[in-house]
């Protein structure tokens, strides 16, 4: 799919690319409205042609729920959820037109659909769609057994007798010994367990049926193939998308497929598409300043996360972008930026596959802070060392061996080193990797986590002998 096929499949497109974006144009509908400074502005909804399910737009995702201590439940894993500001966060998301919902088992150290269940169970049960998943990573849960339990827990958590939306999920990952293909038959066929949420959709558990993306895109296209032959019929798949994996997802890893293709082929079979990781974890939020600036040069009131939102919300066969919001800053951004959407241009969208090429040649590790990979066996921080690393890409502080400018050298390699101490202690550092590949399997990006972290080591010694 090309760029002018992108557009295709988006609505209508706006010429006056020069509007300030964080303020939402007034507009009438029958939803809830959103107020910023003297404008108001309606949330984007898109159908489900399934259901007839009027969506909105921006899905709040529920990986990244406040803690007391500050932060998010992935950052602070021995944390308690702050169950007053998720209430508060979930509050004004439906007061302001958002509708979708999406949890996992797997969140939040298992507490999110608790919490999410908690927050939503306060508000009539259709003014809301719950998504959560199927996430029997572990082979402890691939029995059939297990498997229900799983999902039955989910209901439980969740307060309600169905969800709207249910997900195999991360279906491609490795898992145990088995690789993608090996992996998806052992949690959902060889033990029945897909054909039982057949019979649970049809019992009426379950209203949409559907799974996210990760990995092997073997296992991506038989599913598809399954759907064309009538096999399974797919509802909706959650695929990651945003303009930098729109072209380079397989570059930058070459385990990883391009969302150009993943979209391409569900919006050719019309299957709703749900998005995850518009902003690549935070990164395409945070640019390095000249790339920044040519954003800022098209138009210097939007944020950089508002670029990506946009590009996320584009094409029409999307039905929701997921944000997992921590802040309620943030989720008020993001709700403004689509109330209502504002479709990219032909120009704009050439203008974001050019950064994306710029960003590209950064070479930064494709990690998007989801924590799968932790707890390490043998204590590293994973996440946190990828994050030192790619920060100091982005800001282009990188300490580059050779550079002509010796001071300029110094004070990079100085800076490098104290922020890694600073970020990451010193038992946790990429110099205690083992190599013991425990991290692999787990990986939703499929990044060689051990030899990003020889990598890293060499680096790291290399510019402390210089």
């Amino acid at each position: 799919m090309n760029r002018r096929e992108f557009l295709k499949h988006s609505t209508a497109a706006v010429v006056a690319t020069s509007t300030v974006l964080s303020a939402c144009t007034k507009q009438q509908s029958k939803h809830p409205t959103t107020t910023i400074g003297e404008q108001e502005g309606t949330m984007t909804m898109r159908l489900n042609p399934n259901t007839g399910d009027e969506v909105s737009l921006l899905g709040f995702g529920m990986m990244r729920l406040p803690v007391i201590d500050g932060g998010s439940a992935r950052e602070n894993q021995n944390s308690q959820i702050d169950q007053d500001m998720v209430n508060e966060m979930v509050d004004y998301a439906i007061s302001h037109g958002v509708n979708y919902f999406d949890t996992s088992p797997a969140y939040c150290q298992g507490h999110s659909e608790e919490s999410t269940g908690i927050a939503l169970a306060r508000h009539p049960r259709d003014k809301y769609f719950i998504a959560t998943k199927l996430s029997n990573f572990s082979p402890q849960t691939w029995s059939k057994e297990e498997s229900q339990n799983m999902f039955r827990r989910s209901l439980q958590y969740l307060q309600t007798d169905y969800v709207d939306y249910l997900l195999l999920h991360g279906i491609g990952m490795a898992g145990g010994d088995k690789d993608g293909m090996g992996a998806f038959y052992a949690r959902y066929m060889d033990n029945g367990i897909l054909d039982w949420l057949v019979e649970q959709k049809k019992e009426g558990h379950i209203r949409n049926l559907g799974f996210s993306y990760h990995g092997d895109i073997n296992v991506y296209d038989m599913l598809l193939k399954w759907h064309d032959e009538g096999k399974y019929h797919w509802d909706f798949v959650q695929i990651e998308l945003n303009y930098l994996d729109w072209d380079y997802a397989n570059e930058i890893n070459p385990r990883n497929t391009d969302a150009r293709y993943l979209y391409a082929e569900l919006a050719k079979r019309g299957i709703s598409a749900v998005i995850m990781e518009p902003l690549l974890g935070g990164r395409l939020a945070r640019q390095p300043e000249p790339i920044a600036n040519r954003l800022r040069q098209h138009n210097p009131t939007a944020s950089m996360a508002q670029w990506a939102f946009r590009f996320a919300g584009t094409p029409e066969d999307i039905l929701t972008v997921l944000s997992g919001m921590t802040y309620i800053e943030h989720l008020k951004e993001n709700v403004c930026t689509y109330s209502p959407l504002q479709p990219l241009t032909e120009e704009e969208n050439t203008l974001l596959l050019s950064v994306a090429e710029d960003i590209y040649g950064l070479k930064a590790i494709p990690c998007t802070a989801c924590n799968y990979c932790m707890p390490c066996p043998y204590g590293l921080n994973i996440p946190a060392i990828f994050a030192h690393y790619n920060k100091c890409i982005s800001e282009d502080k990188m300490p580059h061996y050779g550079d002509t400018d010796q001071q300029h050298y110094m004070q990079q390699r100085r800076a490098f080193l104290i922020g890694y101490d600073r970020t990451v202690p010193k038992l946790r550092q990429a110099d205690h990797c083992i190599g013991c590949n425990h991290c692999l399997s787990h990986c939703p990006q499929r990044i060689d986590i051990p030899h990003q972290m020889q990598m890293i080591d060499r680096f790291v010694e290399r510019i402390k002998q210089n």
